[in-house]
């Protein structure tokens, strides 16, 4: 149960902060989840090959990585408040760019630059640093499960939104639609707030990234965070294309990615409250492993939607599993002063490989005209990420007395 306090103003409550931070992860991330419902439409009106359309979402997840520390730093400084809502504008501002974009050039400033910079403002680092600093320690891991199933509930909620609204009013007004709905972020920005926390007081912040940067843990998190980012970008883009290349309707595509983002919203819950019982490390590389097992099914079994549609149910209990788990490892070893800044390196990794998830996704179609290559490439990645979670050192780092600390 989450504690009640009549004592503390509304706004400032868990119960409160909690809800408007699911609702606004709900809203973020479901509004970029849909950006693979547009790639079939916009490419086929605008006459833009697969690769031009997957380099602006590529743009979009390394803007998100590249800004997601400067933003989480930022809301430790001042209040997440400010973020998520100077967040929100820029999100609505990219979401009509790219509405009214005929060239490269206008797609990459409004897909990628903008809405890149409005995610990092308005999703994991922001929200999740405030809700890690209100829970009680021994409900920390599940009180980010329950905020990272926002995430996983809007890409189950939008999609079909979104897909409704390309065929109902085209792809254009669709966007309109999606940015009015990105909007209300900035109303529910007053519901979250908190800035940094007293934890190892005398700690700047260069310090705190150096040592981040000494720390090996850091970098097993950094790397494993990487390849999430690269199968969850190129399975987001490319699956709904996948799917109508292999001879299924686009709406068979959008129920299977809206299943992944249903089911995520258990498997995150799930991997938060298991995350309070067991090692978080080995939940993570149990979760990348069984990643393995879902993807060779789509590879080796004949692709009908009931096959789609279990391989979107193990995936999305797998999916931001990893995200309650990542952000507890970072809490926990390096304290909550700065978490939100070290959380938003640590997620500057999964983006990295989120650009390359996307672009290679669309480029290796362009070359050998199958994804094949994309799906045998993620799996070696996937494993890889296993192996890389298991160095991981669970315990928080001990830090020498300082002088009037």
């Amino acid at each position: 149960m989450i504690p009640v306090d009549s004592s503390v103003p509304l706004l400032r409550r868990p119960a409160v902060v909690l809800a408007c931070g699911a609702l606004i992860l709900t809203l973020a991330m479901g509004v970029r989840h849909t950006g693979g419902l547009f790639l079939p439409p916009m490419t086929a009106d605008q006459g833009w090959s697969r690769e031009m359309f997957s380099f602006a979402i590529a743009l979009q997840n390394l803007m998100w990585g590249v800004f997601q520390p400067f933003a989480g730093a930022f809301a430790d400084r001042y209040g997440a408040g400010r973020t998520l809502a100077g967040g929100a504008l820029l999100y609505v501002l990219g979401l009509v760019i790219m509405a009214y974009s005929d060239t490269a050039f206008g797609l990459n400033v409004g897909a990628g630059l903008l809405i890149g910079m409005g995610l990092a403002g308005t999703t994991f680092s922001v929200v999740l640093g405030v809700v890690g600093r209100m829970a009680p320690p021994e409900k920390r891991s599940l009180w980010l499960g329950i905020a990272s199933a926002g995430g996983s509930f809007g890409q189950f909620a939008v999609l079909p939104v979104g897909q409704a609204l390309i065929a109902g009013v085209g792809w254009q007004e669709a966007l309109l639609w999606l940015a009015f709905g990105v909007s209300l972020i900035v109303v529910l920005a007053r519901g979250v707030t908190g800035t940094a926390g007293t934890s190892h007081g005398n700690q700047t912040f260069g310090e705190a990234l150096a040592e981040a940067a000494r720390t090996p843990s850091f970098h097993f998190l950094f790397w494993s965070f990487f390849v999430c980012g690269f199968q969850t970008a190129f399975i987001m883009l490319h699956l709904p294309a996948f799917v109508v290349d292999g001879g299924l309707s686009a709406n068979v595509g959008m129920t299977a990615v809206a299943l992944i983002g249903l089911f995520n919203i258990a498997g995150s819950f799930l991997s938060g409250w298991l995350g309070g019982l067991y090692s978080k490390k080995w939940l993570l590389a149990w979760i990348y492993a069984l990643r393995v097992v879902g993807i060779l099914g789509i590879l080796f079994l004949p692709l009908s939607p009931a096959t789609l549609y279990v391989f979107a149910a193990i995936m999305g209990l797998l999916w931001l599993g990893t995200v309650p788990l990542t952000n507890g490892l970072v809490a926990q070893i390096f304290g909550l002063k700065f978490v939100g800044m070290l959380y938003g390196v640590v997620f500057l990794g999964h983006q990295i490989g989120g650009f390359l998830g996307a672009w290679l996704g669309g480029r290796i179609f362009d070359l050998t005209g199958s994804y094949a290559q994309a799906w045998w490439l993620a799996i070696g990645l996937s494993v890889m990420a296993a192996l890389l979670c298991l160095p991981v050192r669970e315990q928080a780092l001990l830090r020498p007395a300082r002088a009037g600390g």
